[in-house]
């Protein structure tokens, strides 16, 4: 039984009643602390984020600073790409970058999935580093992209505000899509299994586009691989999913045998709590404006 079982975040999660609402920040490491800054100076992104040692202390910054319920590991949802053997290069001002992104059957064969969790090891090393700095004081999570998600990067190319190429490419090579998704489902489930036994008490899924699909394509495209991911996870420790902008999927993702889901500030509390069957902890709902 992990050491944080006692902590606000984890019984929230079991549905337990608490003293108050636990509170913790999505990019809470990071960004608007001095002492990240002065990092980001010295180290490149890629730099902070495969060095344990950087990782852990920019995942303990808020930690000690600001007082949140839990501590996030500092990473990002692209080194899943980058451990199939997809180039990523993240340029300032302008965010990630893939050169080479996929296109064909040929693309997707040369994505290589075992070992691909190995070859994130530096971030399961940042995990074990952090659990052992935190001995206790608030639980760990740990989190990847949803499927999605990371296809959208890999298919475009960059950041974008609608990835019409990404929903082209599902919609006119559809197995094509499903081939590549599965391999990046694959790839995460060990991913987030070997953050898990690394000492993460809590992972998270963000499917930062998935508001982007209609309700009938986050049928076809997205849901079928979040409950892979919640299956394969198999209870280990609980499992949020963030289907930003997908309110219209709270009902199916209630189901899935997930602990927590994520909604956005688009959705009263109480409509979202009607559509999940009070079945899950729903978590936050707060626009990030506000803390600006």
């Amino acid at each position: 039984m992990n050491e944080s079982n006692s902590h606000l975040l984890i019984n929230a999660l079991r549905g337990e009643t608490v003293t108050r609402p636990p509170v913790w920040m999505m990019r809470q490491a990071g960004r608007y602390l001095p002492d990240y800054l002065k990092l980001k100076a010295k180290y490149d992104f890629f730099t902070r984020v495969q060095t344990p040692e950087l990782a852990c202390e920019i995942t303990l910054q808020p930690i000690d600073q600001i007082g949140v319920d839990a501590a996030i590991i500092f990473s990002d949802i692209l080194v899943i790409p980058q451990a199939l053997g997809v180039e990523v290069q993240m340029i300032e001002s302008k965010g990630p970058v893939l050169p080479q992104v996929i296109k064909t059957e040929k693309d997707i064969d040369a994505l290589t999935v075992d070992g691909a969790a190995d070859r994130l090891q530096y971030v399961c090393d940042a995990i074990s580093l952090t659990k052992k700095e935190l001995n206790g004081r608030v639980p760990l999570i740990g989190f990847a992209g949803a499927p999605w998600t990371i296809l959208c990067y890999m298919v475009e190319g960059k950041g974008s505000k609608t990835f019409d190429v990404a929903k082209q490419f599902c919609f006119t090579q559809p197995e094509l899509a499903h081939k590549l998704l599965q391999k990046i489902t694959d790839a995460t489930i060990a991913y987030l299994k070997a953050q898990i036994t690394a000492g993460a008490d809590v992972v998270q899924v963000f499917d930062s586009w998935s508001g982007l699909l209609s309700p009938a394509d986050f049928k076809i495209f997205a849901q079928p691989y979040l409950e892979q991911i919640v299956q394969g996870i198999d209870k280990e420790v609980p499992v949020i999913l963030f289907p930003k902008g997908s309110w219209y999927a709270l009902p199916a993702l209630a189901d899935s045998g997930a602990d927590g889901i994520g909604i956005d500030w688009c959705i009263e509390p109480k409509k979202a709590r009607q559509m999940t069957n009070y079945k899950v902890t729903l978590q936050g709902n707060f626009d990030p404006a506000k803390l600006l």
